[in-house]
């Protein structure tokens, strides 16, 4: 089944054309997931259509009008639910949650501009609220990007080898282990012997080490998230102690 992702935007053509340009062009040519544009400034009135107003209570910036958002997800009859907002107060973004909205059917996501949103229109439209993380950009276009390819990788068919995204960062709360391609010598750095060894077994408990190092090292957060390291993965350990992160 196609999974449809409706983002609702002051600025489709900065969704659209990066995804026509990207993997995701690739997935949705092979039906893996159908991306629909919403211009929200379309369910403006007035000569200037405009889609902001100065807060009230006073302070900097403008915010987006309620009405106008309200009008905009209104005027689209199967909106695909759950309607999204891209918002800095929303849920941490994660694999977990990438997982998650890749199971559905289809979803939504509402990109601010400006200050963000009257809170009225989060209330009245909006089912849940997502955070790409701990900063700050000028529009939730990029963020909407970052939702949409997370999720229709995951999908079957939306890479090209659907093994690709088993075992990447994240896939069971370890960072990648590293990868190296040709030539075997690099300015005098070669490739780990044991990936030219033809041992299937003891490549993947040494890339595993590797994962398990380097998680340990860099994201002790994921480690102490997923429960440190079970009885097997500490004999895998153990068999690699060279193996740093």
């Amino acid at each position: 089944m196609t999974l449809r992702i409706d983002v609702f935007t002051l600025f489709p053509d900065l969704v659209s054309h990066y995804a026509e340009g990207s993997i995701l062009g690739r997935a949705a040519e092979r039906e893996v997931f159908a991306l629909v544009t919403h211009d929200i400034r379309s369910a403006a009135v007035g000569v200037h259509k405009s889609v902001d107003d100065s807060p009230f209570g006073g302070g900097a910036g403008m915010v987006m009008s309620a009405e106008v958002i309200i009008k905009a997800v209104e005027a689209v009859s199967d909106v695909p639910r759950p309607l999204i907002a891209l918002t800095p107060s929303g849920r941490p973004f994660s694999q977990v949650v990438a997982r998650e909205l890749a199971a559905l059917e289809g979803f939504s996501l509402l990109c601010g501009r400006y200050e963000g949103f009257d809170q009225r229109a989060l209330d009245l439209v909006v089912d849940d609220e997502i955070s790409l993380g701990d900063f700050v950009l000028a529009g939730g276009e990029i963020a909407a990007l970052a939702v949409i390819e997370a999720v229709v990788r995951l999908r079957p068919g939306g890479l090209g080898n659907d093994e690709s995204s088993v075992e990447e960062s994240f896939s069971e709360g370890l960072l990648e282990y590293p990868q190296y391609t040709k030539p075997a010598v690099v300015r005098g750095q070669a490739v780990p012997e044991i990936l030219r060894s033809g041992d299937h077994g003891r490549i993947a408990r040494w890339r595993r080490a590797h994962a398990l190092r380097r998680t340990m090292a860099r994201r002790p957060d994921l480690m102490e998230k997923r429960g440190g390291v079970s009885p097997v993965e500490a004999k895998i350990l153990a068999e690699f102690p060279e193996v740093q992160g």
